[in-house]
């Protein structure tokens, strides 16, 4: 899945192995005669893999939006905040203060990469087609997998997005309308993935049956189609090969890098520092300062994030009052000057989530405050940083440097991980129509009671627990709108910054109402948001249309509602 190494190494033995090297194809290109064969299949299908990451030679649009951890659309959520200061990256900045526009570049950016994607895995199904002999129905399975994924992507975020199938692809027949959504294409990629991909693979990274019933299951859940999804997911629990990892915090190191808990990911590496196969488009999110000398300060948790981390007493999540009181931020105080840190009780989540300060920053020492942030007292990104995407320290061989200093994290990102899964069958067990509440509730606290046992932060001066860590598992749903609620509240403090928060928000259809309150509770701690902010409605549902997209399909595309 190294896919620059695969690539070229895939390359010479193709020309190579040509029998008559003056009819080889142009320097650059490979004929068609040449792909015909186990070789170019597997050629093909790194390319429609290598789409993953978003990382593209002949990109357009915004390139840090093409960012396959889907980052940016955590800060259209009240997860976190573009981060860095106001003017650097404004379209992003718009993008958080609701001032979104047809011709935003980072709606372009995305919309570029993941058609690639569709097209990538288009071309590996067309040509598989084309051969006669041979048996590639394991690649078939691989390449409907990740079409399926990919067009999972564009109908979350635009709903009403065109089909390209493989007939398309083989008749160059790309501009095809967008008259609504295409669940149908999407269940039937992941349903022939899931009959057809084997239990096991030899390879990390490439999609196996139990991924493909997980996803599947996730389509179906979008759709609020709850008794299949109850059905595929659950499978997936109960009989499929995934458990926890025993330490919360693993999941974003070196040791959950495809472990049992992985169920599919961006296959990252960085190679003691001299590879660029890390997360390029993750770059700007790491401290600037910070305690290494890094770039670029983006990518900031919320306040509103941090306060859902509170408990009560008996180690239950705050969920309906959990902003009646702030953990306390130290936004505008200078580094120089004293902080108490938060002394009320707190899921030990928090602090793997969220970097604050008076707390260890990822083992490179106590987080000292606002010298390690770039966001100025002006800007509306407030005091914290992000964590789950900073390698740690003593991990340093898992990331790399480039040419002005971006720091290039060799961490996997999991598009999907079992804790996500357990949370997904859960909420099918509510909102199915024989809802099961102890089944519910028993997935939740294995997610819950995982983040009990798991390792706490510990204090920097080697006292002990880093915070007041108080967390337990719930003894009763006792009807179904509490179950709805723990459900989802748990998703958050399970998923935070892992670019799940607006999907949710959305096929829950409270986004709107979340936000608004969102909106005047961040102003508390961080008062130049109150006054950048935007207000939400309806439109902010869907992405628009990229207004280039509609420009160069000559009107066949149509713009969503409300743009």
């Amino acid at each position: 899945m190294k896919k620059r190494i695969i690539y070229f190494a895939l390359l010479i033995g193709l020309l190579a192995c040509s029998d008559d090297f003056t009819e080889s194809p142009a320097v650059g290109a490979l004929s068609d005669s040449a792909l015909q064969n186990a070789v170019g299949v597997d050629l093909m299908l790194t390319g429609a893999y290598s789409v993953l990451d978003g990382t593209r030679a002949n990109g357009f649009g915004e390139g840090w939006a093409t960012s396959g951890d889907n980052w940016i659309m955590d800060v259209m959520s009240d997860d976190a905040h573009k981060g860095s200061t106001d003017g650097d990256q404004p379209e992003l900045f718009n993008l958080e203060t609701m001032s979104w526009s047809t011709g935003s570049s980072y709606f372009l950016g995305k919309w570029g990469v993941v058609f690639a994607g569709v097209n990538r895995a288009n071309a590996v199904i067309a040509l598989i087609n084309s051969i006669e002999e041979g048996d590639f129905s394991a690649q078939l399975a691989e390449a409907r997998f990740l079409r399926g994924h990919y067009n999972f992507e564009l109908q979350k975020m635009w709903g009403n997005v065109p089909y390209i199938s493989d007939e398309n692809y083989a008749n160059t027949e790309f501009n095809q309308p967008n008259p609504g959504p295409i669940w149908d294409q999407i269940e039937a990629d992941f349903d022939y993935a899931m009959n057809n991909l084997p239990t096991t693979q030899d390879f990390p990274g490439r999609p196996t049956s139990w991924a493909a019933k997980a996803f599947l299951g996730k389509a179906h859940l979008h759709q609020s189609e709850w008794d299949d999804a109850f059905t595929l997911l659950n499978d997936v629990v109960a009989n499929g090969p995934y458990d926890l990892m025993a330490d919360y915090v693993d999941n974003f190191r070196l040791a959950g890098d495809n472990s049992v808990e992985s169920i599919f990911s961006i296959q990252f590496a960085a190679d003691d520092g001299q590879s660029y196969n890390g997360n390029a488009q993750g770059a700007l999110n790491f401290p600037n300062p910070g305690p290494f000398g890094s770039c670029c300060g983006f990518y900031q948790p919320t306040q509103d994030l941090l306060n859902a981390f509170q408990t009560d007493g008996s180690g239950l999540p705050l969920l309906d009052t959990y902003n009646q009181t702030d953990v306390n931020s130290d936004f505008a105080i200078d580094s120089s000057s004293p902080f108490t840190p938060f002394d009320g009780p707190l899921d030990p989540r928090a602090d793997y989530t969220v970097g604050r300060r008076g707390i260890d920053y990822n083992g490179y020492g106590e987080h000292i405050g606002n010298d390690w942030i770039r966001a100025e007292y002006t800007d509306i990104s407030g005091s914290y940083l992000p964590k789950k995407n900073v390698y740690w320290e003593g991990e340093a061989d898992n990331q790399a440097t480039g040419a002005w200093g971006q720091q290039l994290s060799g961490v996997n990102y999991h598009i999907m991980r079992f804790a996500d899964v357990l949370l997904m069958a859960a909420e099918a067990a509510v909102e199915k129509s024989s809802p099961n509440l102890p089944l519910a509730m028993d997935y939740v606290n294995r997610v819950r009671d995982r983040a009990k046992n798991s390792n706490y932060m510990q204090a920097v001066d080697g006292s002990g627990d880093a915070a007041n860590y108080v967390i337990d598992t719930y003894t009763s749903f006792a009807d179904q709108a509490f179950a709805r609620k723990a459900v989802r509240f748990e998703r958050r403090v399970e998923l935070g910054m892992e670019g799940h928060r607006l999907f949710d928000l959305r096929r829950w259809g409270n986004y709107v109402d979340v936000m608004t309150e969102y909106n005047t509770n961040e102003a508390r701690t961080i008062p130049p948001f109150g006054t950048k902010a935007g207000s939400y409605s309806a439109t902010n549902l869907l992405f628009p249309i990229p207004i280039n997209a509609i420009d160069q399909s000559g009107g066949v595309l149509t713009q969503n509602p409300g743009f």
